[in-house]
């Protein structure tokens, strides 16, 4: 017998289908979705600077905070004590003042007010002179400290979003398309759609709300009525009409979501649903798709700060809330004379006060056998200076703390300066702003009103009062903030055309949470069930009050 150890064979697994380990090795094994160009960086440092501080999520995932290998356990839990937070100050006291010269007592620095320059002068009534090119040096002082602003910029770790919708590892990635290559698509002569089908009634504007000033402003009021966020395949119209026009079917605010998805920074999802011929565009149950961003655009959106009322979901919520309350205030309601389109309101309910809004069922040829049905919408009615009535698209921008956003305060510019309120605001919410206007030239409203609400204070976040309400025409104001609608056809038509050929299923349009570029999947029937699916769901019925 040998006085060694035995060897023994050891036992490989081949797989014949593919390239991984077989799937019998794979148990119970969660899945952690990652990304290659995802950072490495440390577990826990208490001695980081406030700078590394403020990007602290700079390490996370692409993929959002997933917990699928987090460790919990009350016992360890209860059991900690954080026993220091100070962080080690020593190293930074200790060179404060370093390189500081000491005035006081070297003669070579006495009377020096900065490298080169000497005081030659001053008496009580003149002040001193500096010697040398002082405009170019405190110029150039500036100008260094610009462009090391600019560098940090340049530098500073990216603001890591959370995506819209986890990505699963059944989903197949169809196509990725960058914004770059989006902004270069083009569909030119699309002609101004057709009415085909009008349902609903709307509420006339009253006009003293165009005389509000920051010496006159008004509260904003809450409302109770109910307004119905059906998607595309849960609208009865749109069902009726699928079976004999048209064969992509979608809404507005489904259509501007892609035409302006250049200008997006936040994560969306759109979900196509391809049967034989036809395509609907339509929205996730319980999905936060009708949700307002707020400062989506800025330099420095908003912080994720759990509890906080200046999250960017708090937020978002917030701004909902004041453009329905907005575009319903605005109106004299009550019993005044209402203006009636065709048919009755498509999704009425016989216990509820609705809000004044109409429908307008729209037709488009994009081409090449392709027939767009889209649901458009208007906010109310305007008696114009002939006579001629004109439908109005009604929304709200709103101020929630002028500091914390860099932006330009409301109060003290908004009467003589109210240009370049709205340049902030452009720069700030340049999607929002630009959905809210393909939203009105897709329906054909000829004004778009806007209201500037503002907080009563910043610190709180139920009551607002309404400074100004601006019009503009919605071709000229698309060509004010640079909107390409040629561009925006384009982009969904190439989307239709890359859907098409694809067989009948589901698929899902998805916007990078961190990338500009969409993405495009293919995935199960079945991906987005709910369980507990309710006839009268949160995105189906909105209450217009909080």
């Amino acid at each position: 017998m040998s006085e060694y150890a035995p060897f023994i064979k050891p036992i490989l697994e081949y797989n014949e289908h593919g390239w991984g380990p077989c799937e019998e090795l794979i148990v119970d094994v969660p899945y952690q979705p990652f990304c290659k160009s995802d950072r490495v960086g440390k577990i826990c440092d208490w001695t980081a600077t406030p700078m590394e501080r403020k990007f602290g999520n700079k390490y996370a995932s692409s993929f959002g905070n997933s917990n699928q290998y987090a460790y919990f356990h009350d016992d360890d839990e209860t059991t900690f004590h954080l026993v220091d937070s100070s962080g080690f100050k020593g190293y930074r006291s200790a060179q404060r003042g370093r390189f500081r010269a000491n005035t006081r007592n070297n003669p070579r620095t006495r009377g020096r007010t900065g490298r080169g320059s000497v005081v030659t002068g001053g008496t009580a009534g003149n002040p001193p002179v500096v010697a040398g090119n002082e405009r170019t040096k405190y110029g150039k002082g500036r100008e260094n400290r610009r462009q090391m602003g600019r560098r940090f910029g340049r530098n500073a770790p990216t603001r890591m979003r959370e995506s819209s919708v986890v990505v699963r590892s059944d989903w197949v990635s169809i196509e990725e398309i960058d914004f770059p290559r989006l902004l270069k698509l083009s569909l030119p002569n699309v002609k101004e759609g057709q009415d085909v089908v009008t349902c609903g009634s709307l509420e006339f504007y009253d006009k003293t709300y165009d005389r509000i000033n920051l010496k006159n402003e008004r509260p904003l009021l809450k409302t109770h009525r109910i307004i119905h966020t059906l998607s595309t395949t849960d609208d009865p119209v749109i069902r009726r009409l699928s079976k004999s026009i048209g064969n992509i079917y979608a809404t507005d605010e489904i259509l501007a979501t892609i035409m302006c998805s250049t200008r997006s920074n936040y994560s969306w999802d759109v979900v196509f649903d391809k049967v034989g011929n036809k395509i609907f565009l339509d929205k996730r149950e319980n999905a936060q798709f009708d949700l307002l961003t707020v400062n989506e655009t800025a330099l420095e959106p908003p912080l994720e700060e759990e509890g906080s009322i200046n999250s960017p979901h708090s937020l978002a919520m917030e701004a909902t809330l004041i453009n329905h309350n907005f575009c319903q205030q605005v109106l004299l309601g009550g019993d005044q004379k209402k203006y009636q389109f065709e048919e009755p309101y498509p999704f009425e309910e016989s216990v509820v006060d609705l809000v004044s809004i109409g429908y307008r069922y729209k037709q488009w040829d994009l081409g090449n056998n392709i027939i767009l049905i889209a649901r458009c919408k208007h906010n109310g009615v305007l008696q114009g200076p002939n006579g001629e009535l004109q439908f109005l698209s009604i929304r709200a921008l709103n101020e929630w703390d002028s500091k914390a956003s860099n932006s330009v305060e409301w109060r003290q510019k908004l009467d003589n300066q109210h240009g370049a309120v709205l340049a902030s605001e452009l720069r700030n919410n340049a999607c929002k702003l630009a959905r809210w206007t393909v939203e009105s030239v897709l329906s054909g409203s000829d004004q778009l009103k806007l209201g500037y609400v503002s907080r009563v204070s910043t610190r709180d976040h139920l009551r607002h009062v309404i400074l100004r309400t601006q019009q503009f025409k919605p071709q000229e104001f698309s060509t004010q903030i640079n909107l390409n609608m040629d561009n925006g056809w384009g982009i969904l038509r190439c989307l239709i055309d890359i859907v098409m050929k694809q067989p009948d299923g589901k698929y899902l349009l998805m916007k990078d949470p961190n990338k500009p570029m969409v993405r495009l999947y293919d995935v199960p029937e079945n991906a987005f069930d709910s369980s507990d699916e309710d006839e009268f769901s949160d995105d189906k019925l909105f209450p217009l009050s909080n």
